[in-house]
């Protein structure tokens, strides 16, 4: 049992492993047994259930596995209304177009934030963004703003975790939370990569629930505080209209 629910154990294991694969694109048994702190043996029964479900496959030359094609068919049943990753992509994009800089689109996962769209900037020198990164809540324009418009309960979650690191002071976190709620946005210098700025907003969906943060960023040479200062009102603009499309 854990926070009130009942898990089964099996089913948890499997999508433990599954995830792994949202870090590399193809591992060995060994590989997936050490991301997910099981014996070999348990990984290998689950392994075989899963590649005869569809949901993995194993290259018989490496003995590596690869997501299977079920996944593949699962995202495909992922309608552009329920998906904001693509959703939200033709207006990333103009956005993109309209600052040539980077475009993200994170949403909060846990005690995390989890990057689920991204349009890089077409400029030689820019900030590239992965699809799939998971990141800290403590640090960064889009993390402070996933944080500071969530619900007290949800912060207070958020701030309790227990590898919250004593580098980031809770009292000034929680003050940074009060002034990007007063602002509407969230800026960020050089707080999780050195050389990168970004500029943050919230994405508030058709309910008024808080959807997803919306982020340019870029290099500080090119995009200093007061440049990100100017973008501010477009984005919050943009965030605000992307919502509009979100049920």
């Amino acid at each position: 049992m854990e926070d009130g629910k009942l898990k089964v154990r099996a089913v948890d294991r499997a999508l433990d492993i599954l995830m792994c694969f949202t870090r590399s694109g193809s591992l060995s048994l060994t590989e997936i047994a050490g991301e997910v702190g099981l014996h070999k043996s348990t990984v290998h029964r689950l392994m075989t259930t899963l590649e005869e479900k569809g949901f993995v496959s194993r290259d018989v030359s490496t003995e590596k596995y690869r997501l299977g094609i079920k996944i593949w068919e699962l995202s495909a049943h992922l309608s552009n209304t329920d998906d904001p990753a693509l959703l939200l992509l033709p207006a990333m994009e103009r956005l993109r177009d309209e600052l040539a800089e980077t475009v993200s689109l994170y949403v909060r996962d846990g005690r995390e934030r989890l990057r689920i769209q991204a349009v890089q900037s077409n400029q030689a020198i820019r900030r590239v963004a992965p699809v799939g990164a998971r990141l800290p809540l403590y640090v960064g324009a889009s993390s402070k703003v996933l944080v500071a418009f969530a619900s007290e309960r949800e912060q207070e979650y958020i701030l309790s975790d227990p590898i919250w690191p004593d580098s980031v002071g809770r009292t000034a976190f929680r003050d940074q939370l009060r002034a990007i709620r007063a602002a509407g946005y969230a800026i960020s210098v050089e707080e999780r990569e050195q050389g990168a700025t970004s500029v943050a907003a919230p994405i508030f969906d058709l309910k008024g629930n808080l959807a997803a943060a919306l982020s340019v960023s870029g290099p500080l040479a090119r995009l200093p505080v007061e440049k990100l200062e100017s973008y501010a009102p477009l984005l919050m603009e943009r965030a605000r209209e992307m919502g509009l499309m979100i049920r």
